[in-house]
Parts: structure tokens; C-alpha cells; sequence
């Protein structure tokens, strides 16, 4: 076989990976109670998939090839009584003294794989009994199917790093004794909200990084918008899901108008908007009208993405409804009071009532703790003082930004508005 066809094979591996590791990985923990012990597994039939395809050819149903293989070594690991020394020990004792019956009973087991494993499997990962940094690297491994070293690439981190983030998450979980099952009542709705923050945190990381290069990283916004979609076709009847999957699909419809030449980055009242993607806006636009729907509008993520339609709705910069905007950040800040919202509204009331007034919103934030080291405070502030021509300091706050910020694109912006302060009004 031609070293071509054999990399098209790989190629193909990886994408049924891709899309069938979440279910495969999840069907298998039902049965061992063990997600690392699944995650093991599943790793198997995917280094067996790697060793066979390329020699004997692509199955007719890859996915149920890689099940099956997945189910022989199940059942193997039952066989030797591997599961003995494992925390559910309790599983092997009981299959004990029916080896015959073994292989019939874990095919039907694992032919049961039901939307709910999925559930089961997302929700152990966002458990709250782990660090934020490991429900990510653990979100992305198990229900993202990237590997260590593509979630290590998207956060710029080495991939031992990344590694240890995520052997830790899996001990954690291991001596928390946390079940692999679907919370209910209270816990369900606390769990929940673990969930959708890391979805959404997978998303903004996306939409605009932290650190690097390149001012997106389209891929984590395509991983999270994925993972909300598929919450929704898990728990329709959630209105923030549906909000939260609003917000990420109006942000998104954005993405080509966000990237000027060479990479560079155009901020929201500079952008093309015959570059958006209007029909990434109208499943955005469904979303939110389901949400609505469902609750009453004034969820977290829902008003976000009532505030982001404001702007999709508009057809210039100038047209947009600046004074809905400042109304809606106003519920927000009643339900879920921060910062950085507040300084959002700030911008949104620079725009609805001039800059005396979204100097002075910003003004009355500036000393929050959350502020202190975050860029876009002496960013936002740098604008509005350039608007109102006191130029000596919007100069001092645009240099103030460009020390805070680690991503060169947002570095690339900030140097571009120094430059539109002309040398003779330098003093205002």
C-alpha cells in the first residue's frame, strides 16, 4: 500500500475518532464505572484501528468496528480480573462465576449506548470536584476527542503539562468516589452551570486568546460550539443551553470579518458585515428565540446573546440599538454582578450617551480588584479619553495596555490607536 493512501487512511481514523470517541469512551464507562479504565479501552481499539485499516481497508461501519474491538478488550480486562484492583472491583466479583454468559453479557451492555452515557460522561468531566484548568483539558480530551498534545497547542502549554493536568483530573476524580451518573434536583442545576462555564470559557478563549500569536483560535470556538450542540440534543428542555449556544453562534457568524490582512485583527465596529455569516446569525437568532421560550429571557448566557443579536441585527455600526445594549447589560449586572460586564456596559454607554458618559461608568469600576491587571480596563478608558481629546492620556492608558497584553494581535490594535494620536495635539 502507497505511504499516500495509507495517510488518507489515518486521516479517516482520526475523524471517526473524532466524532465517535465521546460515545464509545462514554458506553464503555457505563459498564467499568472506571472513565480512565474507558478512556484505556478506547485508546486500545483506536491504536488497533491504526494497525489494521492501513493493511486490510477501511470497514463498511467504522464506528461499530471500533465499539467492537473496544468490547474484546472489555472483556479481556474482565477475563484476567484486571478489574479486581480497580475501585469498582465490585463489577468483576459479580461476573464472576458466569464467564460463559461474560462476552453475551457485555455486548448487550455496550449496544445500550444511549444519549444519557454522553450525559453521564460530560458531567464527570465538568465535575466541580476539579480545578477549572483540568473540566477543560478533560471537556476537550474526553467529549472533544483532541489528543494531550492538540489541547496543549490550543492553551500554549507544554504537552507535559497538559499531561499532568489531566492524569490529575482522572485521580481526582478516582479518590473523590464521584459516580459516573446524571445529577438531579439541585445538583443537577449547580452541575449544570459548571458545564455551560466551561463550554463558554472553551469558546472566549477561542473567539479571542489569552496568549499567542494569532488573535482566534477558530478550532476551540468549532470544539465548543460542538460541545453546545451537543447539550442540547441531550437536555432540549435547558433555556440556557439553548442561550449559551445563541451566544456562541452569533459570535462565531463574525469569525471572517474579524481578520483583516495578514492575520490582523478588526474590531466589531470596523468589520465587513456582508462577511458575516447570516445563516450561522439566523440558527443563532432560533436559538435565542427557543431559549426565550423556555425560561424567561433573563438568563446568564441568554441576555449575552440577546446583547450580541443587537448587534446582528444591525446593519451599520451606527444602527445598532446602543441604548437596548446598556438596558440589557443592566439585567445583567442584577443577576450575576461583575466587573467585567460592568466594563462592557461601560462601552456600551459610551456609545448610547457619548464618552463623558462611558468615561464616567468606567470611572466608577477602575478600582475593582478584577480590573487591576486586566488590559481591556486601560484599552476601553484609552478610547474614550481619545474621543474627548484628552490626548496625553489616552496616550498614558494605550501603553498602560500594551504592557498588560500577552496576544500580539490585540498588541498590533493598541499600538495602531497610539498612532492615530497626532504628535501636535500629544498634550490635548
Amino acid at each position: 500500500m502507497s505511504d499516500i493512501h495509507k495517510a488518507d487512511i489515518h486521516k479517516t481514523i482520526e475523524a471517526v475518532w473524532k466524532i465517535e470517541s465521546t460515545r464509545l469512551i462514554a458506553g464503555i464507562a457505563r459498564v467499568t464505572r472506571d472513565i480512565g479504565i474507558a478512556e484505556e479501552l478506547a485508546q486500545d481499539a483506536l491504536v488497533a484501528a491504526l494497525e489494521r485499516w492501513p493493511e486490510e481497508g477501511i470497514p463498511d461501519k467504522p464506528a461499530a468496528w471500533l465499539m467492537t474491538a473496544a468490547k474484546r478488550r472489555a472483556i479481556d480486562r474482565l477475563r484476567r480480573g484486571r478489574m479486581l484492583e480497580q475501585k469498582h472491583g465490585e463489577i468483576a466479583r459479580e461476573l464472576e462465576g458466569q464467564q460463559q454468559r461474560l462476552g453475551e453479557a457485555m455486548d448487550q451492555a455496550l449496544d445500550q449506548v444511549i444519549d444519557d452515557d454522553v450525559l453521564r460522561l460530560i458531567f464527570t468531566a465538568c465535575h466541580p470536584a476539579l480545578a477549572v484548568e483540568g473540566r477543560i483539558a478533560f471537556t476537550l480530551r474526553l467529549i472533544g476527542g483532541l489528543t494531550t498534545a492538540e489541547i496543549a497547542r490550543a492553551f500554549l502549554v507544554p504537552e507535559k503539562t497538559m499531561g499532568q493536568r489531566i492524569v490529575r483530573a482522572k485521580r481526582t476524580l478516582a479518590e473523590a468516589h464521584v459516580a459516573f451518573e446524571i445529577p438531579r434536583g439541585e445538583e443537577l442545576r449547580g452541575r449544570l452551570e459548571s458545564v455551560l462555564s466551561v463550554v463558554y470559557l472553551i469558546f472566549n478563549e477561542g473567539y479571542t486568546a489569552t496568549f499567542g500569536e494569532e488573535w482566534m483560535r477558530e478550532e476551540l470556538c468549532n470544539d465548543a460550539l460542538r460541545l453546545g450542540r451537543i447539550l442540547v440534543g441531550l437536555l432540549p428542555g435547558e433555556a440556557e443551553i439553548h442561550g449559551l449556544v445563541a451566544l456562541m453562534e452569533l459570535q462565531a457568524s463574525r469569525t471572517a470579518a474579524r481578520k483583516g490582512q495578514n492575520g490582523r485583527a478588526v474590531l466589531l465596529l470596523e468589520q465587513d458585515r456582508s462577511r458575516w455569516d447570516y445563516a450561522q446569525i439566523q440558527r443563532g437568532m432560533a436559538a435565542l428565540d427557543h431559549a426565550r421560550r423556555l425560561g424567561d429571557g433573563a438568563g446568564f448566557y441568554t441576555l449575552q446573546a440577546a446583547i450580541v443579536a443587537c448587534h446582528a441585527r444591525a446593519r451599520t455600526g451606527a444602527d445598532t440599538d446602543w441604548e437596548r445594549i446598556v438596558l440589557l447589560y443592566d439585567v445583567l449586572l442584577q443577576i450575576r454582578p461583575s466587573p467585567i460586564v460592568g466594563l462592557n456596559r461601560a462601552v456600551a454607554a459610551g456609545m448610547a450617551y457619548g464618552p463623558a458618559a462611558g468615561l464616567a461608568a468606567v470611572d466608577a469600576i477602575a478600582a475593582e480588584p478584577a480590573l487591576m491587571n486586566y488590559h481591556l480596563l486601560p484599552s476601553v478608558r484609552g478610547d474614550l479619553l481619545m474621543k474627548l481629546g484628552r490626548y496625553g492620556e489616552a496616550r498614558e492608558e494605550f501603553q498602560r495596555a500594551i504592557a498588560m497584553t500577552e496576544n500580539r494581535r490585540e498588541r498590533e490594535l493598541l499600538w495602531e490607536r497610539l498612532g492615530q494620536i497626532s504628535e501636535s495635539s500629544r498634550d490635548g
